[in-house]
Protein backbone atom coordinates (compact mmCIF):
# COMPACT_ATOMS: atom_id res chain seq x y z
CA UNK A 1 0.00 0.00 0.00
CA UNK A 2 1.09 3.84 -0.69
CA UNK A 3 0.72 4.24 2.91
CA UNK A 4 3.68 2.21 3.63
CA UNK A 5 6.04 4.41 1.96
CA UNK A 6 7.11 6.52 4.80
CA UNK A 7 5.52 7.89 8.05
CA UNK A 8 3.52 10.85 8.38
CA UNK A 9 6.58 11.83 10.88
CA UNK A 10 8.80 11.58 8.03
CA UNK A 11 7.26 13.09 5.19
CA UNK A 12 6.83 16.15 7.69
CA UNK A 13 10.67 16.05 8.11
CA UNK A 14 11.19 16.01 4.15
CA UNK A 15 9.15 19.14 3.95
CA UNK A 16 10.85 20.96 6.24
CA UNK A 17 14.33 19.08 4.47
CA UNK A 18 12.80 20.86 1.11
CA UNK A 19 12.45 24.11 2.86
CA UNK A 20 16.30 24.01 4.76
CA UNK A 21 17.56 22.73 1.14
CA UNK A 22 16.38 25.77 -0.98
CA UNK A 23 16.51 28.31 1.79
CA UNK A 24 20.69 27.46 2.11
CA UNK A 25 20.86 27.24 -1.41
CA UNK A 26 19.54 30.84 -1.98
CA UNK A 27 21.55 32.27 0.65
CA UNK A 28 24.43 30.60 -0.35
CA UNK A 29 25.25 28.51 3.03
CA UNK A 30 25.97 25.10 3.40
CA UNK A 31 23.58 22.56 4.05
CA UNK A 32 23.80 18.88 4.77
CA UNK A 33 21.03 17.64 7.69
CA UNK A 34 20.39 14.03 6.37
CA UNK A 35 19.95 13.05 10.23
CA UNK A 36 17.52 10.28 10.48
CA UNK A 37 16.18 11.13 7.13
CA UNK A 38 15.00 7.87 5.65
CA UNK A 39 17.18 5.93 3.04
CA UNK A 40 14.53 4.58 0.57
CA UNK A 41 14.61 4.52 -3.07
CA UNK A 42 11.33 6.47 -4.02
CA UNK A 43 10.25 8.97 -6.72
CA UNK A 44 9.67 12.67 -5.79
CA UNK A 45 8.15 15.99 -6.28
CA UNK A 46 8.49 19.53 -4.71
CA UNK A 47 5.67 21.99 -5.03
CA UNK A 48 6.00 25.72 -4.29
CA UNK A 49 2.69 28.21 -3.91
CA UNK A 50 3.14 31.40 -3.46
CA UNK A 51 0.57 31.36 0.00
CA UNK A 52 -2.78 33.63 -0.41
CA UNK A 53 -4.96 34.06 2.55
CA UNK A 54 -8.17 35.71 0.34
CA UNK A 55 -8.15 32.52 -2.42
CA UNK A 56 -6.19 29.77 -4.31
CA UNK A 57 -2.62 29.55 -3.74
CA UNK A 58 -0.39 30.50 -6.85
CA UNK A 59 2.11 27.55 -8.09
CA UNK A 60 5.38 28.96 -8.19
CA UNK A 61 7.57 26.14 -9.00
CA UNK A 62 7.20 22.17 -9.90
CA UNK A 63 9.79 19.80 -10.18
CA UNK A 64 10.48 15.81 -9.52
CA UNK A 65 11.57 12.64 -10.54
CA UNK A 66 8.97 10.11 -10.93
CA UNK A 67 11.23 6.86 -11.04
CA UNK A 68 13.48 5.61 -8.15
CA UNK A 69 16.76 7.55 -9.42
CA UNK A 70 18.60 7.16 -6.10
CA UNK A 71 17.75 7.62 -2.35
CA UNK A 72 14.70 9.59 -1.56
CA UNK A 73 16.53 12.23 0.44
CA UNK A 74 18.89 13.06 -2.75
CA UNK A 75 15.87 12.95 -5.24
CA UNK A 76 14.25 15.36 -2.78
CA UNK A 77 17.32 17.71 -2.08
CA UNK A 78 17.53 17.45 -6.00
CA UNK A 79 14.00 18.28 -6.72
CA UNK A 80 13.70 21.30 -4.27
CA UNK A 81 16.15 23.39 -5.92
CA UNK A 82 15.35 22.89 -8.91
CA UNK A 83 11.39 23.53 -8.69
CA UNK A 84 13.12 26.91 -7.20
CA UNK A 85 15.72 28.01 -9.49
CA UNK A 86 14.94 25.55 -12.52
CA UNK A 87 11.21 25.56 -13.90
CA UNK A 88 11.24 27.16 -16.68
CA UNK A 89 7.31 28.85 -16.12
CA UNK A 90 8.50 30.70 -13.49
CA UNK A 91 11.54 33.44 -12.47
CA UNK A 92 13.98 32.54 -10.17
CA UNK A 93 12.68 32.01 -6.49
CA UNK A 94 14.51 34.85 -4.05
CA UNK A 95 15.31 34.87 -0.54
CA UNK A 96 12.73 37.17 0.41
CA UNK A 97 9.77 35.23 -1.16
CA UNK A 98 10.54 32.22 0.90
CA UNK A 99 8.26 33.82 3.53
CA UNK A 100 5.65 33.77 1.36
CA UNK A 101 5.88 29.93 0.07
CA UNK A 102 4.34 27.13 0.84
CA UNK A 103 6.51 23.68 0.51
CA UNK A 104 4.55 20.59 -0.71
CA UNK A 105 6.22 17.12 -1.38
CA UNK A 106 4.84 14.17 -3.73
CA UNK A 107 6.38 10.88 -2.23
CA UNK A 108 5.71 8.56 -5.51
CA UNK A 109 4.89 4.51 -6.06
CA UNK A 110 6.96 3.06 -9.44
CA UNK A 111 4.51 3.86 -12.47
CA UNK A 112 3.22 0.60 -13.98
CA UNK A 113 1.81 0.97 -17.20
CA UNK A 114 -2.09 0.56 -18.17
CA UNK A 115 -2.42 -1.65 -20.29
CA UNK A 116 -5.66 -1.44 -22.62
CA UNK A 117 -6.54 -3.01 -25.82
CA UNK A 118 -8.99 -0.04 -26.84
CA UNK A 119 -8.18 3.60 -25.69
CA UNK A 120 -11.34 4.07 -24.08
CA UNK A 121 -10.01 1.60 -21.44
CA UNK A 122 -8.84 4.62 -19.72
CA UNK A 123 -11.53 6.03 -18.62
CA UNK A 124 -12.17 2.87 -16.49
CA UNK A 125 -8.89 2.35 -15.12
CA UNK A 126 -7.78 5.34 -13.55
CA UNK A 127 -9.21 6.71 -10.02
CA UNK A 128 -9.59 10.23 -9.41
CA UNK A 129 -7.82 11.11 -6.07
CA UNK A 130 -5.64 8.29 -6.09
CA UNK A 131 -3.80 7.93 -9.71
CA UNK A 132 -1.03 10.01 -10.89
CA UNK A 133 -0.59 9.91 -14.96
CA UNK A 134 2.58 10.23 -17.52
CA UNK A 135 2.24 9.89 -21.23
CA UNK A 136 5.10 8.82 -23.33
CA UNK A 137 4.58 9.07 -26.86
CA UNK A 138 7.18 9.31 -30.00
CA UNK A 139 7.93 13.67 -29.12
CA UNK A 140 8.27 13.46 -25.83
CA UNK A 141 6.28 12.84 -22.20
CA UNK A 142 4.07 14.65 -19.78
CA UNK A 143 2.92 14.07 -16.06
CA UNK A 144 0.38 14.83 -13.54
CA UNK A 145 0.45 14.70 -10.11
CA UNK A 146 -2.73 12.67 -8.76
CA UNK A 147 -3.60 16.16 -6.49
CA UNK A 148 -4.29 18.22 -10.07
CA UNK A 149 -7.70 16.52 -11.51
CA UNK A 150 -8.76 17.61 -7.75
CA UNK A 151 -7.59 20.91 -7.60
CA UNK A 152 -9.60 21.63 -11.25
CA UNK A 153 -12.38 19.26 -10.13
CA UNK A 154 -11.75 17.15 -13.87
CA UNK A 155 -13.19 13.89 -14.49
CA UNK A 156 -10.90 11.13 -15.89
CA UNK A 157 -11.44 12.30 -19.19
CA UNK A 158 -10.47 15.81 -18.85
CA UNK A 159 -7.21 14.59 -16.61
CA UNK A 160 -6.34 12.78 -19.73
CA UNK A 161 -6.91 15.61 -22.04
CA UNK A 162 -5.03 18.07 -20.02
CA UNK A 163 -2.22 15.35 -19.85
CA UNK A 164 -1.99 15.54 -23.56
CA UNK A 165 -1.45 18.90 -24.02
CA UNK A 166 1.13 18.66 -20.51
CA UNK A 167 2.91 15.95 -22.96
CA UNK A 168 2.87 18.76 -25.84
CA UNK A 169 0.56 16.80 -28.30
CA UNK A 170 -3.04 17.08 -29.07
CA UNK A 171 -6.00 16.65 -26.81
CA UNK A 172 -6.75 13.40 -28.15
CA UNK A 173 -3.41 12.46 -27.99
CA UNK A 174 -3.89 9.87 -25.24
CA UNK A 175 -6.46 7.79 -27.50
CA UNK A 176 -3.49 7.34 -30.17
CA UNK A 177 -2.61 3.37 -30.50
CA UNK A 178 1.08 4.50 -29.94
CA UNK A 179 0.35 6.27 -26.37
CA UNK A 180 1.83 4.73 -23.46
CA UNK A 181 0.32 5.68 -20.35
CA UNK A 182 1.62 4.81 -16.70
CA UNK A 183 0.04 5.29 -13.64
CA UNK A 184 1.33 5.87 -9.66
CA UNK A 185 -0.23 6.95 -6.38
CA UNK A 186 1.24 9.35 -4.21
CA UNK A 187 1.73 10.44 -0.66
CA UNK A 188 1.63 14.21 -0.48
CA UNK A 189 2.67 16.22 2.73
CA UNK A 190 2.19 19.88 3.08
CA UNK A 191 2.58 23.39 4.83
CA UNK A 192 -0.88 24.55 6.33
CA UNK A 193 0.99 27.96 5.43
CA UNK A 194 5.08 29.39 4.61
CA UNK A 195 7.39 27.37 7.42
CA UNK A 196 3.95 26.62 9.46
CA UNK A 197 2.09 23.29 10.27
CA UNK A 198 2.96 20.43 8.02
CA UNK A 199 0.07 17.96 7.41
CA UNK A 200 -0.60 15.00 5.30
CA UNK A 201 -3.10 15.78 2.25
CA UNK A 202 -5.88 13.43 1.89
CA UNK A 203 -7.16 12.80 -1.57
CA UNK A 204 -11.37 12.65 -2.37
CA UNK A 205 -12.74 12.66 -5.62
Amino acid sequence: MIESIITDYEGRKLVKFARQTVDSYLSKRDFKNYANLTDIKAGAFVSLFRYNNFGPLELRGCIGFPYHIGPLSDNIKEASIAAATRDPRFAELTVSELSEIIFEVSILTYPSEIVVKNPEEYLFRIKIGSDGLILHWEYGSGLLLPQVPLEYNWNVEQFLIHLSSKAGGSPDLWRSPSTRIYKFQALVFKEVKPNGDIVKVNFES
